[in-house]
């Protein structure tokens, strides 16, 4: 699943981890779990979990055992709009013309 279309107007590696959040919106992730979903070193990472952070768009959550990063929940897309988004140009086509 990805990010609402609103969120992806950022850096590649912001909506990458966006996206990966998102994929994992009910568990989180833990940064080094968010370092092997997302192609960016680790300083790279960092600056957009922070830029991210900073607009609102990720929560933290700290428990004794670790620390995990979760989507805030403006930026999940409802089912439906997750559905839209996954279609193709060809399967819009194909119900427009009844197909």
């Amino acid at each position: 699943m990805r990010a609402k279309r609103e969120y992806r107007n950022r850096g590649d590696v912001e909506v990458a981890v966006l996206d990966a959040l998102v994929d994992r919106a009910d568990d989180g992730m833990t940064v080094l779990e968010l370092r092997a979903a997302v192609d960016a070193d680790i300083d790279t990472l960092e600056s957009a979990l922070a830029e991210l952070k900073e607009d609102n768009l990720i929560t933290v959550d700290q428990t004794e055992e670790r620390v995990r990063i979760m989507p805030a929940d403006h930026v999940v897309p409802d089912t439906d709009e997750a559905a839209d988004a996954d279609r193709s140009l060809l399967d819009a086509v194909r119900d427009r013309l009844g197909l």
